[in-house]
């Protein structure tokens, strides 16, 4: 069967366009593509590697590098005031994930029903997604401190965690929960799985990738935070991120913070890294288990 082009030639339908018609420009190497993402590459991590850099550095300097050496490290463990704040941080972090990991899961799941109020719900659950730290910051303060009665602290600090980090929780666990296939919870129960059953053999495992990924979620939102904190911190509960920022400003940046920024930094990194690893071996084994399934 013959096609007609629209310079008027005839060609013979399925048989491949000459090479030398191909269009104009496609062989060729998108460089300044290239280039484009390579200076944002060193405009974001360019900072990075130079911090990484000069916590090693001989000297307190952090303007160049004078000689190899772990001095601010071993100053860094040997500081009371900075195991204290990372072990507040730590606390804060993982009972923060916790609750939002349980609360948000329960919440993703009881939006994922048609009931009336659910879009008025799932507006409410995103607004903190989208309102500015320093207003959330505030808002919390007089929450916690006025109305609730809560002292400033590691209580306040924890409440204010579990608001600004279960949006996130939701969001994540209710994206797999709208992808996955209710026809395998139906099929279970006409297998005659109770709710329980089909919950914990078949729909738990479906989402666990996304609760455990908005637990991290959760976790370095809570570790990390800055703003927030600082409304919050009491007597004797400073968090990491705050007595940074503190020591920072006072004393500018000095190459115990470098050193601590940059342990920050390498957990982050590992903890992504874990999670790819995760992810990558439950997609091969999946695949695996999909190529035994098939006959033949």
């Amino acid at each position: 069967m013959n096609a007609h082009r629209a310079d008027g030639r005839v060609t013979v339908a399925g048989e491949p366009a000459p090479r030398g018609r191909r269009r104009r420009g496609a062989g060729r190497r998108p460089w300044a593509l290239v280039t484009a993402v390579a200076l944002v590459f060193v405009f974001l991590y360019a900072p990075i590697l130079w911090l990484a850099l000069v916590s090693f550095n001989d000297s307190r300097t952090v303007s160049r590098f004078t000689g190899f050496s772990t001095h601010w490290y071993a100053e860094l463990v040997a500081d009371e005031r900075v195991r204290s704040a990372l072990g507040l941080t730590l606390r804060l972090a993982l009972s923060s994930a916790a609750v939002c990991t349980v609360v948000g899961t329960l919440a993703a799941f009881g939006l994922r029903r048609v009931f009336r109020g659910r879009g008025l719900w799932t507006v409410v659950l995103s607004l903190p997604l989208v309102v500015p730290e320093v207003v959330m910051g505030v808002s919390l303060l007089a929450f916690c401190v006025k109305l609730a009665g809560i002292p400033l602290g590691f209580g306040a600090l924890l409440a204010a965690h579990v608001a600004f980090s279960l949006s996130f929780v939701v969001v994540v666990v209710r994206s797999r929960l709208a992808g996955m296939d209710v026809r395998l919870e139906e099929a279970a129960a006409d297998l005659g799985a109770g709710p329980l059953t089909a919950f914990r053999t078949v729909t738990l495992p479906l989402v666990a990738p996304a609760v455990v990924a908005g637990a991290a979620f959760a976790f370095l939102l809570s570790f990390d935070d800055l703003v927030i904190s600082s409304y919050l911190t009491g007597v004797g509960s400073t968090t990491l991120p705050v007595f940074i920022y503190g020591q920072a400003s006072k004393r500018g940046v000095s190459p115990e913070i470098v050193a601590l920024s940059t342990l920050m930094v390498a957990v982050s990194a590992a903890l992504l890294l874990v999670g790819v690893a995760v992810v990558s071996w439950r997609a091969r084994r999946a695949g695996r288990r999909a190529d035994l399934a098939l006959p033949g």
